[in-house]
């Protein structure tokens, strides 16, 4: 949100007062200023210049050559605007000057000098216009610089939304000029509105039907609205808080909801007969202003002419009854829906507007008969022959209990740790809005109404206020008398961060974080496309399916990483989602994600890698061997043949693959990836085993080497069973040192480690024990490779 300084001046005495540092105390008692511009800054010496002539140029179709009065002296001008014409004063740039930061000087233009530059709005900074140069009123003296007539000077602000979500009284500038005259020492000036001097008995016909999803509906008609544009002043500060100007009539509704933060809809009076305010019996489709034609539900509530939908109840109208420039006639809607059903609404529409965004944080309903009278005032000082047709039509549904606070001095004191006057306490609450009543060191509050909807509600709200306006930096800096304990950790927390250590430590890899949902075009840049999947509320397209798999989020990372090494790995634990459960919930699942890439490795390295990382993982948590099955391909990006089940106890906790050949090529063809998943809560709930002590023995090992054919279809495990049904007492340890795979001959070479420890080993029973094992291997047809 974008606070204007000079809108709050409107409302508070600044003058004498460091602007910096009056928001950099802001940002201490009440919200965080994200950053500060100074507009206006890198405009200099623009005047008002009166055109005196106007003539076309010889050798161009849209340039025009100018003689330009600027009070001064009288300039040679070549201007390209096309309601560039005699008699028309305008905003002028001498050379010398400055727009927008580009300095004017004395120029040459197809053959004829400029000097100087006439300038449009947008040139000048104050507004998205650039059809043309400005056009200013015809009174004015030429020669004024242009700040004395337009606020363009202007120091604003923008504030993180995140810290207003419990402050819905800060979402417009009159309440933030509250906590600027308290941070002043100051009150508040009051709002200048205007009563309806209307004295008839016409009144608006309101219904409101569904009375749980409304507090209060304000309305009114106007008639003979013939100003078309709002003030250049208005349209600045619009602007300046990034919104840009339609209309008269528009313009008020949104300068009201900027200024107050209750927004307001004016619909064309003369498509209004009968409002009435409910929720749809069946659902239907609905055009809002913005042109675009959405589905409205049973549960959305609407605004009404009679039985046709006009608008979306505090998101947006609909495009049928919008104001346009022939409009006389207004009728003008102030009211206070249910936060909750307008931000399911805006979800469910996948519409989040200005106005739902307010309407979200709870609104005090006590403004909505401020604003229409703020906006009479307004329209009034614009239009002035422009009539109120109706008496206000006010029906207030629900209203907020009154809440009064008792608390004392003592309190005070005890929460804050320091001795803050009484005198103070109460003109600091008075200055926020609090009446507040003091019978010695005890005291009562009256919560306002813009304090009262979602925010202050017992004592230790209010000395948040006292505190936050006195100033944390002002408190005395003291040690806690409380004991500072570690926090506990989890079993859970534990293991992860063993794996976490292990990946960086030991293998050199990065940790990253990804989103939960996929990215469409980042998986189409790989030939891939998001799975069909639970999808974030409010995201009818791609961009909100969830992922069912890390890889999903890894492999656009692998894509974009690939040029800055040759070889890398990456690993998140976080969660996907396969589907929903009976309960209708999400099927969620905490995995880890693994992506080893290089263009140095060959694949069936990497691959052995991974399965050195696998075995290293469980043994450290679980001090367990890990198996390895082959399976079916579950996503289309793994390799048909290189995609294995991960086993510990028999239980399958993971998937280790390799790329499809298709994937593969859209990342590198020359380059390597292996991509390994494990279900963190099946990895966890296996039981640890107990480790067990081996005294290293006093005499050396025996190491036999074996190179085997290995038959198709012929795994590891079962090789593995030739020594293990053989029980044999000297057989220490068996690795695999080679594994060869081309041109259909596949062969693994393994290391047999032999010993015991109470004597050294014969070469006839290590030879004996070499033997039995090639017999049974003999048995499933593996060979020796001679």
């Amino acid at each position: 949100m974008f606070v204007s300084m000079n809108w709050i001046k409107d409302f508070v005495n600044l003058d004498g007062w460091d602007l910096d540092q009056l928001i950099h105390r802001f940002t201490l008692s009440t919200a965080e200023v994200e950053g500060i511009e100074y507009k206006g800054k890198d405009v200099k010496d623009v005047v008002v210049g009166e055109i005196l002539s106007c003539e076309d140029h010889p050798d161009s179709d849209h340039l025009h050559l100018l003689k330009v009065d600027a009070g001064d002296e009288v300039y040679d001008v070549v201007c390209g605007a096309p309601n560039a014409r005699a008699g028309l004063k305008t905003a002028f740039c001498k050379v010398g000057g400055e727009v927008c930061g580009i300095k004017i000087k004395a120029s040459k233009i197809r053959g004829y000098k400029s000097f100087g530059m006439c300038c449009s709005a947008k040139e000048l900074g104050i507004s998205e216009t650039h059809d043309g140069i400005m056009e200013l009123d015809a009174d004015l003296k030429n020669g004024t610089d242009l700040k004395e007539i337009f606020p363009i000077d202007d120091v604003v602000f923008e504030v993180d939304n995140k810290s207003l979500t419990n402050r819905p009284d800060l979402w417009g500038h009159y309440g933030m000029a509250r906590e600027f005259a308290a941070l002043t020492n100051q009150h508040v000036k009051p709002l200048d509105v205007m009563e309806n001097p209307y004295t008839g008995d016409a009144t608006v016909a309101v219904e409101v039907a569904n009375k749980d999803l409304v507090f209060r509906y304000t309305s009114m008609r106007i008639e003979n609205v013939t100003k078309k544009v709002s003030s250049m002043e208005m349209q600045i500060r619009l602007f300046y808080c990034g919104t840009r100007a339609i209309n008269l009539l528009a313009d008020l509704t949104n300068y009201i909801m900027l200024e107050l933060g209750q927004p307001m809809h004016a619909f064309d009076g003369n498509k209004i007969e009968k409002i009435v305010v409910d929720t749809p019996k069946e659902s239907f489709q609905f055009k809002t202003l913005d042109d675009v034609e959405r589905e409205i539900t049973p549960d959305t509530l609407m605004i009404y002419d009679n039985e046709t939908p006009v608008a979306v109840a505090g998101i947006m109208g609909g495009l049928d009854s919008e104001i346009v420039d022939g409009t006389t006639s207004v009728v003008l809607e102030s009211a206070n829906f249910d936060g909750v059903s307008v931000r399911k609404s805006a979800s469910r529409l996948a519409l989040r507007t200005d106005a739902s965004a307010r309407y979200e944080k709870t609104l005090d309903p006590e403004m909505t008969m401020l604003a229409v009278k703020r906006f009479i005032k307004l329209l009034k000082d614009v239009d002035p022959e422009c009539e109120c047709a109706s008496k206000i039509t006010d029906v207030y549904v629900k209203k907020y209990p009154e809440l009064k606070v008792e608390f004392d001095k003592k309190f005070v004191d005890r929460y804050t740790g320091i001795d803050i006057p009484c005198e103070r306490i109460k003109l600091t609450l008075e200055q926020l809005g609090f009446k507040t009543t003091q019978d010695g060191e005890n005291f009562v509050s009256e919560v306002p109404s813009w304090r009262g909807t979602k925010d202050v509600s017992m004592r230790a709200d209010i000395i948040e206020e006292i505190t936050r306006i006195y100033g944390y930096d002002n408190f005395e800096i003291k040690t806690t008398l409380s004991p500072l304990l570690p926090a506990k950790t989890t079993e859970r927390r534990k293991e992860e961060n063993l794996i976490k250590d292990l990946l960086v430590k030991a293998y050199a890899m990065n940790e990253v974080n990804t989103r939960l949902w996929c990215d469409p075009d980042a998986l189409r840049n790989l030939g891939l496309a998001p799975e069909e999947n639970v999808r974030l509320l409010g995201h009818a397209d791609d961009n909100g399916i969830l992922r069912t798999s890390m890889m999903q989020s890894f492999l656009p990372l692998v894509y974009n990483n690939r040029n800055y090494k040759p070889s890398f790995g990456m690993f998140e634990i976080a969660r996907t989602v396969l589907g929903v459960r009976e309960d209708e919930t999400a099927d969620e699942h905490r995995m880890l994600g693994i992506a080893m890439y290089s263009k140095e490795e060959s694949e069936k390295k990497l691959y052995i890698k991974a399965v050195q990382l696998l075995n290293t993982i469980v043994s450290q948590l679980k001090h367990k061997k890990v198996a390895y099955e082959k399976t079916e391909v579950r996503h289309e990006w793994q390799h048909p043949k290189n995609t294995t089940k991960i086993l510990v106890d028999g239980k399958e906790i993971g998937i280790l693959n390799t790329l499809h050949p298709k994937t593969l090529a859209h990342i590198a063809k020359n380059a390597a990836v292996v991509c390994i998943e494990i279900d963190m809560d099946a990895l966890l709930a296996i039981p640890a085993m107990d480790l067990e002590f081996n005294e290293p023995s006093k005499y050396p090992t025996i190491e036999y080497d074996l190179s085997l054919l290995i038959p198709e279809g012929v795994r590891f495990d079962t090789i593995s069973e030739c020594w293990k049904k053989l029980e044999l007492e000297i057989l220490r340890e068996v690795s695999v040192i080679d594994i060869y795979d081309a041109a259909g001959v596949k062969s693994v070479t393994i290391r047999l480690s032999f010993g015991l420890d109470t004597r050294t080993l014969t070469s006839e029973e290590v030879q004996a024990a070499v033997d039995a094992i090639l017999k049974n291997m003999n048995e499933i047809g593996v060979n020796l490779k001679l």
